[in-house]
């Protein structure tokens, strides 16, 4: 397999490991760029999803509620500059009242909604053409509560992040700030019971051969069953409190977790986006680009 300096390169900004590293755990890999990640991790060199979710497209995520139904969604736009726009906005906007107003569950039902005789997917592009860039509905979720339960809310920065919780047995300042803090620490369960069994595996096996490692390489190695034993479920414990919701510290008052601030009240579920999260934007390095073209890189 050979192994590309885009290859490193990419590796690299997941996981901020040093460039060797980086080359080595992919030819260890094979050039399987998540074995590499796992590699990399067990060996204690990087920590998974470091840099997943950085912002790689433009554009505003938004969400909007209507009784017991609340949609977000993400809307992109090739530049920032766009995306302030006041007719940018103003789409979004549409394109949010339009989604809630409709029976449509995903993008593609979102698409099809039917807009004073065209398509939604019809009203964006023609709005690409007259903004002059090209925008995409990329994400729509749809969230319902029960009658009695509270939608929490909340907007940062305009709409590059945006969240939403819905919130039984408590009120309106707990839900809002739910869904702030949802935004904010970025968990992926509500509790540790709502992990799914195979990615539990799958962080215990990672930790596993990083304390091996670590303790192979100690000045005084502890026998391997302690490791095992007392080692490995103290680090999977405190990789789960830090993506479960209820075992964060809450974000306005870290002296308490998430549960303790809630009380009785309970967090049914959540839904976070990001703008531009999970897309490859390319980034054009000028410098090397010249290096190359004038047989300095070789």
């Amino acid at each position: 397999m050979n192994i590309t300096a885009q290859m490193v390169k990419q590796l690299r900004d997941k996981t901020e490991a040093g460039m060797m590293d980086c080359k080595k755990a992919l030819v260890e890999s094979d050039g399987d760029m998540e074995k590499a990640v796992v590699w990399l991790r067990e060996r204690g060199i990087a920590k998974a999803g470091k840099k997943a979710g950085r912002v790689a497209a433009e554009g505003l995520c938004s969400v909007v509620t209507n009784g017991n139904k609340a949609v977000l969604y993400e809307l992109n736009s090739e530049t920032d500059f766009v995306a302030k726009n006041e007719k940018f906005t103003t789409l979004v906007e549409k394109v949010g009242q339009v989604i809630i107003n409709s029976n449509a569950n995903n993008t593609e039902e979102a698409l099809n909604i039917n807009v004073d005789g065209q398509d939604l997917n019809t009203v964006i592009l023609e709005a690409s053409g007259v903004i002059g860039e090209k925008i995409s509905l990329r994400r729509v979720t749809v969230v319902t509560k029960e009658d009695g339960e509270l939608f929490g809310t909340y907007k940062h920065m305009g709409g590059s992040i945006v969240s939403c919780v819905v919130l039984a047995n408590g009120d309106e300042t707990k839900a809002k700030d739910m869904a702030m803090h949802v935004a904010a620490q970025s968990p992926r369960y509500v509790a540790k019971e709502n992990v799914p069994q195979e990615e539990l595996e799958k962080e215990r096996e990672i930790i596993l051969h990083q304390a091996l490692n670590e303790n192979k390489e100690s000045a005084k190695p502890k026998p391997e069953q302690i490791v095992i034993d007392k080692i490995v479920p103290g680090r999977l414990e405190k990789e789960l409190k830090e993506i479960c919701l209820l075992s964060q510290q809450f974000v306005k008052n870290p002296d308490v977790t998430v549960a303790q601030y809630l009380g009785q009240a309970s967090v049914k579920t959540f839904v976070r986006l990001k703008v531009g999260e999970g897309i490859e934007k390319e980034v054009v390095d000028f410098a090397a680009e010249v290096a190359a073209q004038a047989g300095l890189n070789k």
